[in-house]
C-alpha cells in the first residue's frame, strides 16, 4: 500500500501515525508541509476526501488561528497556504481514502 503523510517531525502524533503506516508495511511518501507546504487547491481536495471542513483541519491551537474564528471556508484555506503552520496534522492519504490522523490511531481507518 501506498501512503502520502503531510508530516511534521516535530510532532509526537504525527511520529506515530508515521510508526503506524511504517508497521503496517505501507510505501510512505512523507511530506513535512513546513519545509513543502501543499497548496491552497491540494489542502480543499484533501478536505473534501476526508470529508472535513478547512475549520475542522485548522490548528486552533496557533495563535494565528484566533484571527479567523468567524471566517469562510476560502479565507481559512488562503491562510493555510500563506502559512502552513496552521495546518493541523498528521494528513494521510491512501487509496482507501484521506484522514486527519488525530489521534494517531486514526490513521487506521485508511490502511
Amino acid at each position: 500500500m501506498k501512503a502520502t503523510i503531510y508530516h511534521n517531525p516535530r510532532c509526537g502524533t504525527s511520529r506515530n501515525a508515521l510508526a503506524i503506516l511504517e508497521e503496517a508495511g505501507a510505501v510512505v511518501t512523507i511530506v513535512e508541509y513546513l519545509k513543502t507546504p501543499p497548496s491552497r487547491e491540494t489542502l480543499a481536495r484533501l478536505y473534501a476526501k476526508a470529508g472535513i471542513t478547512p475549520r475542522q483541519g485548522l490548528r486552533v491551537k496557533e495563535p494565528a488561528a484566533a484571527a479567523l474564528a468567524g471566517a469562510p471556508d476560502d479565507a481559512i484555506l488562503d491562510a493555510m497556504a500563506a502559512d502552513p503552520i496552521l495546518i493541523e496534522r498528521p494528513i494521510v492519504k491512501t487509496e482507501k481514502g484521506v484522514v486527519l490522523a488525530r489521534p494517531a490511531d486514526k490513521v487506521r481507518e485508511v490502511l
